[in-house]
């Protein structure tokens, strides 16, 4: 056509039609380079579309359906290899089902053009992964990329579904799949119009991504926008596999951004309310790692929209235990600022964190009083929780499960932060005090809950409650500060329960109990006056004074010559503060 354009607008034809002035002839020749450039845009825009078309999974599908049509030979070579390889199933597949034999004899099948011998392979590698539980050598993966890409829908389901199998019981190194070049076939397979094939595609994504190097190469592939595509499956095994996948795969910071840029918070979001608890545990999960990223969260909650945050605490009432537990988890990475934290609580979450507290799952128990813990952090929410109903259930938590650090820590924590609200004499008069101190007979010295619970019964103490907690001392108890007040190389256990046991002095029944362990007694507070930390010789000092108001300890004082170690101290005070006085004076001067 541009030919023809060329010929009947040429200059020597329109002169022919009579004389045209210069001007005309200008605007003539600017026509036919207007012409000739919208031609040659033309041309490239119709070759890039039918690249683009001619790469589609659709007409791989097509040409898949229409080469059925043709048969292909079977050439001698694979007749003969054939037979041998079936005499083997039948004679030494038990012997050597990966010898070097039946390795050359995969080859020829799987490379074969014909799909009854690529079927054979398939169903060889098929019964290996699901009867044999066996390593598989490097050199047995080759087969898999001529198979993987088979036309045949047979092949493609039998080799896929035998990798997923060598993946899922470890006889394949993960790794090694993607750099022998089997992440394309898997990911192109992603698009396959047959469900089974779309499952068990997914289902090595899934499990192949739980590598870092992996999840890069994946992410390289374009493989998360097929993913998400799937995600919407009706077919719920491709459903739970490719949000499985995308759970791993949010493990990773690079590929959390090219998800949230591809669309995938909203998907996720709305999975949340799926009728298949699985794909709920999965999305609540790959969100719950998304959140871990502040940077996500205004995407995640935009003011205009709070349907991820009712979600997630409805979700909180799941009658599955690890749904409710991931729910807990994401609603705590999200809990970062004040005014998220008051939309939660304006949504009714605190009653329905009440209720797990008592759940039969270790995972739901811990999960929610960490998320319990977060919200007693802000002073805003610290009367809302410090009612009779949750210190009642803390206190017995603590006393159900005093041997669980993480359930004794974040429990101690949170009535420490809800002690320095007005309410603490509703924690003085609950389970909570006996709670903490039955917690110290059960937990490790080395366990930092024995930290959280020794400065919560500190701080109890400075507030007075005193006088309830020497209601629940007895001789194990009394013991087990004393002894910790004595283990200096745990430093702050050590002082805290000191400050406990300065804090009880001068009640009777606590002085009873504490006669008993006066030598341990001296024993520490000789290491605090010698400390060379300020506040345990003060700490020292202060129990020492207070000790000597009673005949018995103030004679033992006097035979261990406690009275000679505090004049050593004063003396090296009295001398500190001539230095500092002399320094003073320096600078004024």
């Amino acid at each position: 056509m541009l030919q023809e354009l060329n010929s009947v607008c040429s200059p020597q034809n329109v002169l022919r039609m009579g004389q045209l002035c210069g001007r005309c002839m200008q605007l003539l020749r600017d026509f036919m380079a207007f012409v000739q450039r919208m031609s040659s845009d033309l041309v490239q825009g119709i070759k890039e579309c039918l690249t683009l078309i001619s790469k589609c999974f659709c007409l791989k599908q097509n040409s898949s359906k229409a080469s059925q049509l043709y048969k292909p030979i079977l050439q001698p070579h694979e007749r003969v290899t054939a037979q041998e390889f079936l005499q083997h199933i039948e004679t030494g597949f038990e012997m050597s089902p990966i010898g070097r034999d039946p390795l050359e004899a995969l080859r020829t099948l799987a490379f074969s053009e014909n799909p009854g011998l690529q079927q054979s392979a398939a169903l060889y590698y098929l019964h290996m992964s699901q009867h044999m539980n066996i390593s598989l050598p490097v050199e047995h993966l080759e087969p898999f990329y001529a198979l993987l890409r088979s036309a045949d829908l047979e092949v493609q389901q039998m080799s896929s579904l035998s990798l997923v199998n060598f993946l899922l019981e470890g006889n394949i190194d993960k790794e090694l799949v993607v750099q022998m070049g089997l992440l394309e076939p898997i990911l192109d397979l992603l698009e396959s119009e047959d469900a089974t094939v779309q499952c068990n595609s997914c289902a090595c994504t899934m499990t192949l991504a739980v590598s870092e190097s992996n999840r890069e190469a994946i992410g390289a592939a374009q493989g998360l926008t097929p993913l998400l595509s799937l995600a919407n499956s009706y077919d719920p095994r491709v459903q739970q596999n490719a949000v499985g996948a995308i759970l791993n795969l949010t493990q990773s910071e690079k590929i959390q951004q090219v998800l949230c840029k591809e669309g995938a918070l909203p998907v996720l979001a709305l999975l949340l309310e799926s009728p298949d608890s699985e794909v709920q545990y999965y999305s609540c999960a790959a969100l719950s790692n998304v959140a871990a990223n502040v940077q996500y969260h205004e995407a995640m909650l935009r003011p205009s929209n709070r349907f991820l945050l009712r979600t997630l605490i409805s979700l909180l009432s799941s009658s599955v235990d690890k749904v409710s537990s991931q729910a807990c988890v994401c609603l705590r990475n999200l809990a970062t600022s004040v005014d998220i934290q008051a939309e939660m609580v304006a949504e009714d979450v605190l009653p329905k964190l009440h209720a797990l507290l008592a759940s039969g799952s270790e995972d739901v128990r811990r999960a929610s009083i960490a998320l319990l813990w977060i919200l007693s952090e802000h002073p805003h929410n610290q009367d809302t929780l410090a009612c009779a109903e949750l210190l009642q259930s803390l206190g017995m938590l603590l006393l159900a499960h005093k041997t669980d650090p993480v359930i004794v820590g974040h429990t101690a924590c949170i009535i420490k932060n809800l002690s320095l609200s007005k309410n603490r004499q509703r924690i003085i008069e609950s389970p909570c005090v006996e709670g903490l101190l039955q917690t110290m007979l059960s937990t490790n010295t080395e366990e930092d809950s024995l930290h959280y619970v020794t400065s919560c019964l500190a701080e109890l103490a400075k507030q007075g409650a005193t006088l309830h907690m020497v209601q629940w001392m007895n001789e194990p108890l009394t013991k087990c500060l004393v002894r910790l007040a004595g283990q200096l190389e745990h430093t702050e256990p050590s002082f805290q329960a000191a400050s406990i046991i300065q804090h009880m002095i001068g009640h009777e029944k606590m002085m009873l109990l504490l006669k008993r362990h006066i030598r341990d007694i001296q024993a520490y507070l000789k290491n605090f006056l010698t400390h060379r930390e300020i506040r345990f010789q003060q700490l020292g000092i202060s129990t020492f004074c207070r000790l000597r108001e009673d005949p018995e300890f103030l004679l033992e004082f006097r035979e261990s010559q406690m009275a000679k170690l505090l004049e050593q101290l004063r003396q090296q005070t009295e001398e500190t503060q001539e230095l500092l006085r002399a320094a003073i004076c320096q600078e004024d001067s």
